[in-house]
This record gives structure tokens, C-alpha cells and sequence, in this order.
């Protein structure tokens, strides 16, 4: 299985964001490209290109997808009829690993994926492993009754109450348990998904 490695905050500090879900990215402290010559770095005026590349860079580094998988998703949402850029963020919104980690059953993209790969998370009473699995209205995921009693999962429900969901997620607390009410939403997207698709099309 293809996954992504290496540095996770290589790209935050080049674009001096926070792109990741790691609550201790080093941008917060150190907000210039890393190397002993970062914080001399003036950074140099991107061409249009250069945006679109960067651009896709993070919506991959956002849902750790690889190249292949993403090309895969921009050329379906291409074939839709409708706003290809919105349809793409639905199609990544859409995945497994991806609801539950926007569900608050894990801290991180990279948690969420690992939950599911190890066969923690049922759909509809089903034992789904595949990360990338889409997740359709109506659908509903849960973690399996073999793992609630795991150290991990220890103090979740009592986590999933204080927490405010996605308007597209139903998120029964008690039952640790995710319905999906509506397709994909997103409000304030990380990256600009039209960029993305300009990407491909050049």
C-alpha cells in the first residue's frame, strides 16, 4: 500500500502555513523555510504555474494521497457534469479515512487512516479496511465492539460531545457512531481546488 513519507512540515514551512492537522507544526515558532539560510530567504514571486503546483502539493499533503490516486479523483470529478472544483472536494471529503477523522475519532488525517487500515471501523455494520473508500448519504460508520474497549478509544465519547461536527454528519456520541446526512460540504477549503484542476488541464 502506497502512503505518503518523509517530513510532514517541509511544505508549511515553505509556504509559512500551517497545512497539516499536527497540533505541534513548527510554522507556529519558525514561519520560514527550514535550512540554515531560511530565515534569510526572501520569498521569490510564484508564477502562475508555480501557484497551480503548489496548489495541488497541498491538497495532496492535506488527504495523503499520492499522485496517481489524486489524478484519479480530478479526472472523475472532470467527467462530471457541474462545478469540477466542488466535485472534486466532495469526492475527497467523501472518503473514509476522511469522515472519520472530520467525525473527531482521531487527531489527525494520518490517525484516521491507520484506524481504518486496521480494520477498527465498520459501514454499515460491515468491516471496511480500505482508507479510501467512499463514504455515500445515508452510510453509516461506527468503530467495531472489538475495539471500543482498546486504550486508544479510551475517553472518546466524552471527547465527541464537546466537539462541533461537520453540518454534513450526524455524530451519535454514546454510540460512537457517524451518519452521513448530506454530500460533502466545505465552507473554507485549505487550497484552491480551481488551481488544481487548471493543474491537469494545461
Amino acid at each position: 500500500m502506497a502512503r505518503l513519507i518523509g517530513s510532514k512540515h517541509t511544505l508549511c514551512r515553505r509556504l509559512g502555513e500551517k497545512i497539516c492537522d499536527c497540533a505541534k507544526c513548527p510554522v507556529a515558532r519558525r514561519s520560514y523555510p527550514k535550512g540554515q539560510h531560511g530565515p534569510d530567504k526572501t520569498r521569490r514571486k510564484i508564477s502562475g504555474y508555480g501557484k497551480q503546483l503548489l496548489e495541488k502539493q497541498k491538497a495532496k499533503r492535506i488527504y495523503g494521497i499520492l499522485e496517481r490516486q489524486f489524478a484519479n479523483y480530478v479526472q472523475k470529478a472532470s467527467e462530471k457534469t457541474g462545478d469540477t472544483s466542488k466535485i472534486l472536494l466532495q469526492y475527497l471529503e467523501s472518503r473514509l479515512d476522511n469522515v472519520v477523522y472530520r467525525a473527531g475519532f482521531s487527531a489527525t488525517h494520518a490517525a484516521a487512516r491507520q484506524l481504518v487500515n486496521h480494520g477498527h471501523v465498520t459501514v454499515n455494520g460491515r468491516k471496511v479496511d480500505i482508507a479510501s473508500a467512499a463514504i455515500r448519504v445515508g452510510d453509516i460508520i461506527a468503530l467495531r465492539a472489538q475495539s471500543q474497549d482498546k486504550k486508544i478509544f479510551t475517553g472518546l465519547s466524552e471527547k465527541l460531545s464537546k466537539m462541533d461536527h461537520p453540518g454534513w454528519l450526524s455524530v451519535d456520541a454514546q454510540k460512537t457512531s457517524i451518519k452521513v446526512l448530506n454530500m460533502p460540504s466545505v465552507e473554507n477549503p485549505q487550497f484552491d481546488a480551481k488551481a488544481v484542476i487548471e493543474s491537469y488541464s494545461r
